[in-house]
């Protein structure tokens, strides 16, 4: 089985040295609970090609700094191979932008949220429990696409995650994020993408949330296996 991840998260220099990047992130995350999947790094925010559909067997769409409605040179072939992707039945999952973005190409709405920016750690329903995910987003997916339906939410966060009636699942929180790498990102970016109390109030959730490291490994899994024909 081969898994491509979408890098589309920009990793400025020297203020992010010797952090991972987001498809490091995303590939800590999943290759244990997927131990039969050989994965590959796209790197398309700083310009390398899309795959071909032959390329792949499974899809991540991370996360990213832009918004759906952002003018990149990447955001139209990404969105024009999404829609290959579901007319393939190439099994996608979405995190954050990802979700996001996916939702905007689906039949629905992703913009601007009410609430602003959520950083740290918040509380879901997803998959039937109550659980802590790590977050950082200012958009959310504001009206649910035809083809899917909501499996976690939250009151700051109704649309959490969505299931498609075609191969494709995605969770608007980070399961990749660790505590660890999160709080080095609050400390390094105050006062530069961050204001002083969202850093501080990001890394108070933190210190009072537990997150499982294997939050939402289990769905992802289990897309990409029955989307293969694995067990």
């Amino acid at each position: 089985m081969r898994i491509a991840l979408l890098e589309l998260t920009l990793h400025p220099l020297p203020l992010l040295e010797g952090l991972p990047r987001t498809a490091q992130q995303i590939r800590a995350w999943l290759e244990p609970h997927l131990p039969e999947a050989r994965f590959s790094t796209v790197d398309v925010v700083d310009g390398e090609a899309l795959p071909q559909l032959g390329d792949f067997d499974g899809l991540v769409v991370g996360g990213s700094e832009f918004g759906v409605y952002d003018d990149t040179e990447w955001m139209r072939p990404l969105r024009d191979f999404l829609e290959l992707c579901r007319d393939h039945a190439k099994p996608v999952f979405g995190i954050c932008f990802g979700h996001q973005i996916m939702a905007d190409v689906y039949g629905g709405k992703a913009e601007k949220a009410e609430i602003g920016n959520v950083v740290g750690a918040r509380g879901f329903d997803y998959g039937g429990s109550s659980v802590d995910a790590f977050v950082w987003h200012q958009d959310q997916v504001t009206h649910v696409p035809p083809s899917a339906r909501v499996t976690g939410s939250a009151d700051h966060c109704p649309v959490g995650a969505l299931d498609y009636n075609f191969p494709a699942r995605s969770v608007q929180f980070h399961p990749e994020y660790r505590a660890s790498h999160l709080r080095e990102l609050f400390v390094r970016g105050r006062d530069v993408f961050l204001a002083p109390q969202e850093a501080d109030e990001g890394l108070a959730s933190i210190k009072a949330a537990h997150v499982s490291k294997d939050l939402a490994a289990a769905q992802a899994v289990d897309l990409f296996r029955k989307a293969c024909g694995r067990p």
